[in-house]
């Protein structure tokens, strides 16, 4: 299926690895132009590589509202125009929320929440000058549709993404911007390490998963893709549960 990706130009946060990695790429293979934002320069060179001409790599800390805000302009400069973003990047510190700093949620809210905020913004400011409108597709969390334990900060962070997809989603309709979410489970990914590195510990999470295995990071590219595309046009406010069926048996 064509889907209409040819030349767009799409900004990827978190793109240096896991799912912003297999995201990325896979928009390249759709025929897009990618802005891939993350703070690992190192690995941003290494995901170049897959196509020189069509990925931008932007080193960009999240919890700095004017790096943020620059990715935007960075994308236009490059490429001359902007018509997606991937809200991809997060933070998921492990915490024990009787005795933990509330710094930890401070910061985990700023790179979570705000600069997803930051982003869409800046972005809908451009796509509603340009009379084009756009497309935002944000990686939530199933912690953000059922909280979990020792991770507060997280499952906070991820509903308030889900209601900001929403919110802005009702708002901006009229402009022919497009927000959705997607929530996944758990994928075979560096921040689930500790998990695949125990096989006692990888079994117990497997029970959980009614398809008793994690998903692999090229799985949730393609929905990002189509939610991107123009294909989706009416699709605007929603959110995509990918988890292999942990949350409908909870």
């Amino acid at each position: 299926m064509d889907l209409e990706l040819e030349d767009k130009v799409i900004i990827v946060t978190g793109a240096s690895r896991g799912l912003g990695s297999a995201i990325a790429k896979h928009l390249i293979d759709e025929g897009a132009c990618v802005v891939a934002a993350a703070r690992s320069e190192e690995d941003l060179n290494t995901l170049q590589k897959h196509n020189y001409e069509r990925i931008l790599p932007v080193r960009c800390d999240l919890s700095i509202k004017k790096e943020v805000q620059d990715l935007v302009a960075a994308a236009c400069h490059k490429f001359g125009n902007l018509h997606g973003i991937v809200n991809n990047a997060g933070i998921a510190p492990a915490e024990n929320s009787l005795n933990s700093d509330i710094e930890i949620m401070e910061n985990t809210l700023k790179v979570n929440v705000i600069a997803p905020a930051i982003i869409a913004k800046t972005a809908a400011k451009h796509f509603v000058a340009q009379e084009q409108g756009g497309s935002i597709v944000n990686i939530a969390s199933t912690s953000g549709l059922k909280g979990k334990a020792s991770l507060a900060s997280y499952s906070a962070s991820k509903g308030a993404l889900l209601r900001l997809t929403e919110s802005l989603a009702a708002e901006w309709a009229r402009y022919k911007i497009r927000i959705n979410a997607i929530a996944p489970g758990a994928f075979e990914t560096s921040a689930q390490a500790a998990v695949l590195e125990n096989k006692d510990v990888l079994k117990a999470r497997l029970r959980k998963i009614p398809q008793r295995r994690m998903g692999r990071p090229e799985e949730i590219a393609p929905m990002v893709s189509y939610l991107l595309s123009p294909i989706s046009d009416f699709v605007t406010g929603a959110c995509f549960v990918i988890d292999g069926g942990e949350v409908s048996k909870l």
